[in-house]
């Protein structure tokens, strides 16, 4: 199942384009997909029966699956080789956690506004909560998944690094720096979850390129971690962490420019589009704490 936020309608992506669930059910599904998702059992019967009217469906058209998640974690250093080029020597035996603020999500053809000429890009997978999960096992932990998404960590590196402790929840979260989508894939649409080709380019220059079975801590371990310390809810996002390649590792450091689409994909997810424009003080250094 693909379900999808089409000019802010639930959407049911099948051959073609896609179906409301609103107008397809008589009203008993609201066209908000985070109520949907609160329902997801009964969506998944439902949907496995709806059979139109199917519309076309125009990709920039489409918005971020889960608009305003109530909760957004971030893993941090979740690849062995971004671990290796961030210069960590030992692997963390616990996986780096912070959050992305809400309101710096987006969705899959967003334009984004830069504040400064320091801002990184993070391929990622991202993980969209289904059924409520609280101090669960590895072993059930994809039962509790609606589905996954492609999505970008986007990073203001200046911010995200001033002293004197690094502020990475603020570095993170500056308008549209959270794109996803371009809609939820339920894990039954995958012959295996945790092995997905995942990267990003911009143009023909492929700046990250990987596979999510390289994650130190995989999607289960994520999941049943997190729900040790706090609830995961349906419609909360896990942004499971990127390959190597990032901007700050090159020499010198390749950050994104006004102008420039980054294209982000995962192996049968789909893939987004981020559109870079200028903002107010971009040619200047960016605020530090």
């Amino acid at each position: 199942m693909r379900i999808a936020s089409y000019e802010g309608r639930l959407t049911l992506l099948v051959d073609g384009g896609g179906i409301d669930v609103a107008t397809a059910t008589g009203g008993s599904f609201t066209p908000d997909v985070l109520d949907a998702i609160e329902r997801w059992d009964e969506l998944t019967e439902v949907a496995a029966g709806l059979r139109g009217p199917v519309r076309p469906v125009d990709p920039a058209r489409l918005d971020a699956p889960v608009r305003l998640p109530r909760q957004v974690f971030a893993v941090g250093l979740n690849y062995r080789d971004h671990a290796a080029e961030a210069g960590i020597r030992e692997l963390p035996t616990a996986p780096p956690v912070f959050t992305k603020f809400p309101v710096c999500v987006t969705g899959p053809e967003a334009t984004v506004t830069l504040p400064s000429t320091d801002v990184d890009y993070e391929a990622e997978l991202v993980v969209v909560i289904g059924r409520r999960a609280e101090h669960i096992a590895e072993g059930v932990a994809w039962g509790h998944v609606a589905g996954l998404m492609v999505g970008q960590d986007l990073s203001e590196r200046k911010v995200q690094l001033a002293g004197p402790v690094p502020q990475f929840s603020l570095g993170k979260s500056f308008p549209g720096f959270g794109p996803t989508g371009p809609a939820i894939v339920s894990p039954d649409e995958f012959a295996d979850p945790d092995a997905l080709e995942i990267g990003c380019s911009v143009a023909d220059w492929v700046l990250q390129s990987g596979n999510t079975k390289d994650m130190i801590f995989p999607v289960p371990e994520l999941i049943a971690r997190l729900s040790r310390v706090c609830p995961l809810l349906p419609g909360d996002l896990i942004f499971t962490g990127t390959p190597a390649g990032v901007g700050m590792s090159h020499t010198p450091p390749r950050f994104l420019r006004p102008g420039e689409t980054l294209t982000t994909f995962v192996e049968t997810v789909g893939t987004i589009h981020t559109t870079f424009t200028v903002g107010p003080g971009h040619d200047e250094a960016a605020p530090e704490e």
